[in-house]
């Protein structure tokens, strides 16, 4: 079934932008690569925040394949995040990007976050791709560090997203949700469950956004002219997740 349009992206006469952000974990691009890209290519993102980007042999020319095949550029992130990446369209002027690596805790993976702030038309705003620990513990200390890095990127407007191996329910993403708003909760769209891909049972990716930002649409983009389901279950392990926001123009 067609989905109900999602906005396009755009600058508005009063220099706010509609933007598109696709949150999106790749397995290290280990499955079919062009079934990604069409994917991607499809979603017409302006930002996308990637998990499980490759990080280890020759990983900056996977990762530069995976922008070239979607259109977009390499924003930041890859091995200095242990994972998370940021990808961009040529609408984003880079102001500053950082990666993050967050404490180790022994016997369990790495984590990070890969950072940026970005002005898109008149808009100015913080961007941060995550994927949070699967040991709940760790992974709500994770959701507290999320909050304070976008409160540090010095940006009135910012989104978050990415696999927070949490559910909606769960302490980490109701953490998160208490101060950020959960943009397919603000305004759904598209389908819902994000995982496994062939009979998605759960929601554990998500994009948020800081108050402020207006939610136009947010979900899984199952349905989304040029995105099949063949390609979405041949791509990755989990289903993206697109959202369509107005971002205010910068003070």
């Amino acid at each position: 079934m067609a989905l109900t349009p999602l906005p396009d992206s755009r600058t508005e006469p009063d220099g706010s932008a509609v933007i598109r952000v696709l949150s999106y974990n790749v397995r290290s691009m280990r499955d079919d690569t062009a079934a990604l890209a069409r994917v991607i290519r499809a979603c017409a993102p302006d930002l996308v925040l990637v998990q499980e980007a490759p990080r280890f042999f020759r990983w900056r020319k996977a990762a530069a394949r995976l922008a070239r095949s979607s259109g977009l550029v390499v924003l930041s992130g890859g091995a200095p995040a242990a994972g998370p990446l940021l990808l961009c369209s040529l609408r984003a002027a880079v102001e500053s990007t950082e990666d993050v690596l967050l404490p180790l805790t022994p016997g369990l993976h790495r984590r990070g976050f890969a950072t940026a702030v970005v002005r898109i038309g008149g808009a100015r705003l913080g961007a941060l791709s995550c994927h949070l620990s699967l040991q709940r513990d760790e992974r709500l200390a994770q959701a507290g560090l999320l909050l304070d890095r976008l409160a540090s990127l010095g940006v009135e407007h910012a989104v978050a997203g990415g696999d927070l191996n949490d559910v909606p329910t769960g302490r980490a993403f109701r953490h998160l949700a208490g101060t950020l708003q959960d943009c397919h909760a603000t305004a759904p769209w598209g389908g819902e469950p994000t995982f496994p891909p062939g009979e998605p049972r759960k929601r554990i990716d998500a994009v948020f956004a800081t108050p402020g930002i207006e939610v136009l649409g947010c979900g899984v983009p199952d349905g989304l002219p040029g995105v099949s389901r063949a390609d979405l279950r041949a791509a990755t392990d989990h289903l993206p997740v697109l959202a369509a926001l107005r971002v205010p123009a910068a003070k």
